[in-house]
């Protein structure tokens, strides 16, 4: 047996076996023209791209599935993997390539490639040679795919999605950065946990860096439309503020203690882009704590991307959320901008 130049499996004497499988119906009408094909493509096929690719497979997000990465047998065998579970998933096409030009057409481009740091190896080098990496990455994607949206999981994922933006030539509002997202889901199962209720209740947003000087914005987080501080302080209850900075600082620790215990972290952050990805392609226009060009926010000056709540939809960005910050947060907010803009301005793109 042969593929047709259709592609479909030819039998003995040129039949085509699917047209002899299937009788077709007479006067049958074409496929509806409104019906959306997505296709989205992960770069990078280690632990974080193939968890998620796996979990976008289990959710239906796509019907088309695209792995590149430069590790030819590996990509080979997770593709083969994936599609031997066919009978088991949602219809999906799986293709793989180190060819990037098989991302042709993608609404969604999520990267997940980037180095690994070498002990005793400076931040700055780090991040030299993944800015590198990202100049290989970033220009071809955007080339086969004019109208995609970037998705950047790579760490330290807020310089590199300002990389990926000034290297793309996309608008700011289609490049994203997977930012606190994670951390903000973190967040919120810590607050449950702590007060014993369920974390789909529970309001609250990590923002500024993915990384040490991220803000938890106390002031605003809220149990079922109840916002937590102004009840505690009205109810004149006492609660202490090591107690809230301690729970910040579990969100910050809790990556070491997986990476340590596990040698890499990838569930969650699986479950977490595809999170973002279903609000990107079906429009959803749910508020999300991830990675944008923060520049005239809360006082942010200077080109920096870092996590705002912000609503997300088919054009990518659509909105920052105008989330009220005290003075301390707002304080600490711009201080980490300064973070990030300080290693950035080193990087001389």
């Amino acid at each position: 047996m042969h593929k047709s130049a259709s592609g479909s499996t030819l039998g003995p004497g040129g039949l085509d076996l699917t047209q002899a499988f299937f009788k077709p119906i007479t006067n049958a009408a074409p496929p509806s023209p409104t019906k959306r094909q997505y296709k989205i493509s992960v770069i990078g096929a280690g632990n974080v791209g193939m968890a998620i690719a796996q979990t976008i497979l289990t959710q239906d997000l796509t019907d088309e599935l695209v792995l590149v990465d430069t590790n030819a047998d590996k990509l080979r065998g997770e593709m083969l993997d994936l599609q031997h579970a066919a009978a088991f998933l949602p219809r999906t096409k799986i293709q793989a390539s180190v060819d990037s030009s098989v991302t042709a057409g993608s609404d969604l481009c999520i990267v997940t490639a980037g180095a690994r740091q070498i002990p005793g190896e400076s931040r700055l080098n780090l991040l030299q040679r993944n800015l590198n990496l990202f100049r290989a990455i970033i220009p071809p994607l955007v080339r086969y795919s004019p109208d995609t949206t970037l998705l950047i999981v790579s760490n330290p994922v807020d310089i590199l999605t300002y990389v990926a933006w000034k290297l793309s030539g996309l608008p700011s509002n289609r490049v994203i950065g997977s930012g606190t997202n994670l951390d903000s889901s973190r967040f919120r199962f810590l607050i449950a946990d702590h007060l014993d209720v369920n974390a789909q209740d529970v309001q609250a947003y990590i923002v500024g860096e993915h990384g040490d000087s991220s803000v938890a914005l106390w002031s605003s987080i809220s149990i079922g439309g109840v916002p937590v501080l102004s009840f505690l302080e009205n109810q004149q209850i006492a609660y202490e503020k090591e107690t809230l900075e301690n729970i910040h600082k579990s969100v910050v620790d809790s990556a070491y203690e997986v990476i340590r215990l596990k040698g890499y972290t990838s569930w969650a952050i699986g479950y977490s882009v595809a999170n973002l990805a279903r609000s990107i392609l079906r429009d959803q226009r749910k508020i999300h704590p991830v990675s944008v060009l923060a520049k005239g926010f809360y006082g942010i000056d200077g080109e920096v991307f870092l996590s705002l709540p912000a609503q997300l939809g088919r054009g990518g960005i659509l909105g920052v959320t105008n989330v009220h910050l005290n003075e301390e947060e707002t304080l600490r907010l711009t201080d980490s901008a300064k973070t990030i803009l300080e290693v950035q301005t080193q990087l001389g793109i």
